[in-house]
């Protein structure tokens, strides 16, 4: 921001010396008649004092207090006299006249003194009264009484005086020298100015043309051209103005074309980076879904094959098969547990839970794992009820404690619940691994990133695990802390709300193991036209003693029905031959059964979009590859579902 122009720093320049000196000449010429006038002030009380104490020295001597009262009566005649008192040589007060002031001393004494009170503007002087010693027929000689200092002390005279009048012709002087300065100053003012136009008025031309051309306004520097007058003393350098300006306008022209040619060449890269953006999605997209398609087929022929009778060579390797399988199940599901975080296509439903039924999950399911591994897995449950999302939670829990027992190679993991001051409960797990080194403990939450796994051994997981469990976290808004020591371990705490206990509330986490329960005699309609995962699908669940019809489109699914087939469950794939999805089949089959008979998808498509829509639909969405066991559990619990509506209808 722009404090002075140009023209008011020339004012300044010129009339701030005139302003220093003048005022330096007032302050130091008003010091010297101040000191003159109070120079003579003191004087002439020093004069009127002793002229009074030697007119009172015959009234002393005889005693006539008449001549004395007269005499301290006539000295308040005299200008600034406020109080006069004569003392006799006992220090007693004979006469006093004028207004007695309390702050001044009144004492016999035998030297003449002084003294000053600021607070009343007043000064008092006390002069001693001797006998005049001199002859009398030697009246011009040296010496008075004032100064005979060996004379009797007759008494003493008090005299106080006002600085009433010197304060004010201060004051006066004080305005009329502030006034004449003023004046000189506004006249100098004036002088500077009309002196300073003939410099001033080139300058700010120049100010305003340098200006305009540092704004870009070049035709604002057009417009001033015509005020480029030959008696300008600065004429030439304006006409060098100009013709600077006039090159800065062809540059800016050149550098606009310029800058719209590399604009329109990186919207051009910009829109070719976008296309190649969405190809790569859509070829990733379709990537996955087709390696979801054999993925999916594989891992159910190899749960077929391993229900079948096997010698002993074939059973190791149906189970290294299973592993293999089951290795790139989990690569997939944590690529899409990833890719649904990122996109918030998790929904969060947040009640009040028990703990303890986490626990008693957490055992059954990871109890074996540890027991293989030969480490303690303690699980100290609480009583306590906490608010969030039991699923979501339970997941984080099997992040965690699968991390554990794999980095942990003796001792064990603890999974610990306490409360906080704070009306929350810490959820812990504790490990006795490796540990995790200072600088790596923000890199572990990142996707694929392992501290002692650098051949990637599949064993070890795939690196997914914290990043899933610290995205979930943030998705229930949950704090996450994780505490490390190298080679001695780490523990996670997870800090839940606390919530109160509800009886009649009954917690449900989802099972991948298999109940007790039996799906046999139960029919269920598959409609996929993916020919290996059709043949592996109905295979399987022909296999749990289901009666399985099959259709790979819309017209041979519907053709069933028309046969009177009444199917328990229905199975879809999203994605059908011909443009059709599974959503708006079983919509259409639902419509010609008259009822809302069970059904879930099955897809390999991991679009954010498709989850919204199925869960809008109210329709379950499993994402190829299918663990058997997840599929077992849901077709159970879709049948014992229906079994409670048909038996309360009933």
């Amino acid at each position: 921001m722009k404090l002075l122009d140009i023209r008011s720093r020339m004012l300044l320049a010129a009339l701030l010396p005139l302003v220093l000196v003048s005022t330096l000449l007032a302050f130091v010429y008003l010091l010297a008649r101040f000191d003159d006038m109070q120079e003579s002030y003191q004087q002439r009380n020093r004069s009127v004092a002793r002229q009074i104490a030697m007119a009172s020295e015959y009234g002393l001597f005889s005693a006539n207090f008449v001549q004395l009262q007269a005499l301290a009566a006539g000295a308040l005649n005299e200008n600034d006299v406020r109080w006069v008192s004569i003392l006799d040589e006992r220090g007693q007060t004979l006469v006093s006249a004028g207004e007695r002031v309390a702050s001044v001393p009144v004492a016999l004494g035998t030297l003449e003194t002084q003294g000053f009170d600021g607070v009343r503007r007043i000064d008092w002087l006390s002069q001693p009264v001797r006998s005049n010693s001199m002859p009398l027929d030697d009246l011009f000689e040296k010496g008075s009484a004032a100064d005979d200092k060996g004379a009797p002390l007759l008494g003493q005279v008090v005299v106080v005086f006002s600085r009433q009048s010197v304060d004010v012709r201060k004051r006066d002087m004080l305005w009329v020298g502030g006034l004449i300065g003023l004046a000189g100053l506004i006249f100098g003012m004036l002088l500077a100015a009309y002196l300073s136009r003939g410099v001033l008025r080139p300058v700010s031309r120049i100010s305003r043309l340098v200006e305009r051309i540092g704004q870009g306004d070049f035709v604002g520097v057009e417009r001033l051209r015509g005020q480029n007058l030959d008696t300008d003393p600065l004429h030439d350098l304006q006409d060098q103005i100009f013709s600077m300006a006039d090159r800065l306008a062809l540059a800016r022209d050149e550098l606009e074309q310029q800058v719209q040619l590399a604009t329109a060449a990186l919207r051009e890269k910009k829109n070719e980076a976008e296309l190649a953006n969405l190809a790569k999605s859509r070829f990733l997209a379709a990537a996955s879904h087709d390696l979801r398609q054999p993925t999916h087929a594989l891992g159910l022929f190899v749960a077929r094959l391993a229900q079948l009778p096997l010698d002993e060579q074939a059973g190791k390797l149906i189970k290294n098969l299973e592993s293999s399988v089951r290795a790139m199940q989990n690569l997939l599901d944590g690529l899409l547990d990833i890719s649904r975080l990122e996109a918030r296509a998790v929904q969060v439903n947040k009640r009040p839970f028990a703990l303890s039924a986490l626990f008693d999950q957490l055992a059954q399911d990871l109890g074996p794992d540890a027991q293989e591994r030969k480490l303690q897995l303690r699980l100290r449950p609480s009583d306590v009820w906490v608010m969030s999302d039991a699923t979501l939670v339970y997941r984080i829990l099997l992040n965690l404690v699968g991390n554990a027992l794999r980095y942990t190679e003796r001792g064990g993991v603890l999974v610990a619940a306490r409360h906080t001051a704070h009306e929350q409960v810490l959820l812990q797990v504790w490990d006795t691994g490796i540990g995790i080194a200072p600088e790596h403990q923000q890199a572990v939450f990142t996707e694929f990133f392992q501290v002692a796994n650098p051949a990637r051994d599949r064993t070890k997981g795939l690196g997914l695990g914290l990043n899933i469990v610290q995205r979930t976290a943030g998705l229930l808004e949950h704090p996450l802390q994780m505490v490390s020591v190298l080679g001695q371990g780490t523990r996670f705490s997870l800090a839940l709300p606390l919530a109160q206990s509800q009886t009649d509330v009954l917690l449900t986490v989802p099972l991948d193991r298999i109940a007790a329960d039996d799906l046999r005699g139960q029919c269920v309609l598959v409609i996929e036209d993916d020919l290996l995962a059709r043949a592996a699908l109905v295979d399987l669940l022909a296999s749990w003693g289901m009666l399985v019809l099959q259709a790979h489109d819309m017209q041979s699914a519907v053709q069933h029905l028309v046969e009177g087939a009444r199917p328990a469950v229905i199975v879809s794939d999203y994605r059908l031959s011909e443009g059709h999805d599974g959503m708006a089949l079983v919509q259409v089959l639902r419509a010609r059964l008259g009822q809302d008979t069970p059904a879930f998808l099955v897809s390999g498509d991991t679009d954010p979009a498709l989850i919204q829509r199925a869960q809008a639909a109210h329709l379950t969405l499993l994402h190829k590859p299918v663990r058997p066991a997840k599929l077992r559990t849901l077709l159970r619990r879709l049948v014992s579902d229906q079994r409670t509506a048909d038996s309360g209808l009933s």
